[in-house]
């Protein structure tokens, strides 16, 4: 049987039927939220200009559909794109060579400072720049050429632009995982007689993804919300299509409230699966909660009685 606590006042207290304070405080800020909650949707259900019955009408249009599609495709080839650019960047940084930390500083430096609305413009005008695409010897003849605006079309400048600035951004999030690895495990790595491949993969790799998989998947999000950039260039995708239409029946509010359905749905969707995504990376590595420590403490106290 567990020993009951004496507290100030001389009292004997026992710990098993221990509970949580009553906060007056918490009370009130819960009751002025759910205030606040049901006001906000009194407004959404009253207020007549919202157009639900719209809403409902193109939520699965065929155009809003394919411009959903459109969304999606940019933002997964962006992403994978950028990815894989990132870790060549990240590698870059990190290498003992200075041209290429150099090189890779200045890149991550240009694309990160550069607004992504700007460089996807800039690349859709790329043919006032290069009327021609060719390849061929630096400085020397050119073996084959295309016409850049052949080329250079709103898909293909809207996956250049999204990817080069997701790979500036990936290559600090890498970078920053494979860092976080302690020096030891390396060491550790090479004791075992570990190549260097090996213990990059094997070792390094898996440590790092613990840090490197929520800042990715927030990337991956805010990749998904950019997209809507691409509408400047005449990019059909999600909210260039909610445009069209909004601009031929001028039902401007209901369309764009179609369009936010959808990115709320997709962002939701990616932050569950970026949740499980973190919880099978951190296992071994994640605490247990306060209220988990505090029961695991109270049970044996309580099975003691």
């Amino acid at each position: 049987m567990s020993a009951p606590t004496v507290t100030k006042t001389g009292q004997h207290e026992d710990v098993s039927t221990a509970g949580r304070r009553f906060r007056p405080s918490h009370w009130i800020i819960t009751a002025v939220l759910l205030v606040l909650a049901a006001q906000l949707a009194w407004f959404l259900v009253t207020n007549t200009r919202f157009e639900w019955n719209v809403v409902g009408q193109y939520l699965f249009d065929p155009s809003v559909l394919k411009g959903l599609a459109t969304t999606l495709l940019l933002a997964v080839a962006a992403m994978v794109l950028g990815s894989l650019m990132g870790g060549v960047l990240a590698a870059a940084r990190l290498s003992r060579l200075p041209a290429a930390r150099w090189a890779a500083t200045a890149f991550v430096g240009v694309f990160r400072g550069i607004p992504p609305l700007v460089q996807l413009i800039f690349w859709f005008n790329l043919a006032y720049l290069l009327p021609k695409l060719s390849i061929g010897i630096p400085f020397g003849p050119s073996f084959g050429g295309w016409s850049t605006n052949s080329i250079i079309t709103p898909l293909t400048a809207a996956i250049i632009g999204l990817t080069l600035v997701e790979a500036a951004y990936m290559a600090e999030i890498i970078r920053a995982g494979i860092l976080s690895v302690d020096l030891g495990q390396r060491e550790a790595a090479k004791a075992m007689g570990f190549t260097g491949p090996q213990t990059f993969f094997r070792v390094i790799l898996p440590q790092a993804m613990r840090v490197i998989i929520p800042p990715t998947g927030s990337q991956f999000i805010s990749v998904v919300k950019g997209t809507a950039l691409v509408s400047v260039i005449g990019m059909a995708d999600l909210l260039y299509s909610v445009q069209v239409i909004y601009n031929r029946t001028y039902q401007i509010i209901p369309m764009l409230l179609v369009a936010c359905l959808w990115y709320l749905l997709v962002v939701t969707l990616l932050s569950l699966g970026q949740s499980r995504l973190e919880r099978r990376f951190s296992r071994g590595h994640t605490r247990n909660s306060p209220d988990k420590r505090r029961r695991a403490v109270l049970r044996p106290a309580a099975q003691g009685m």
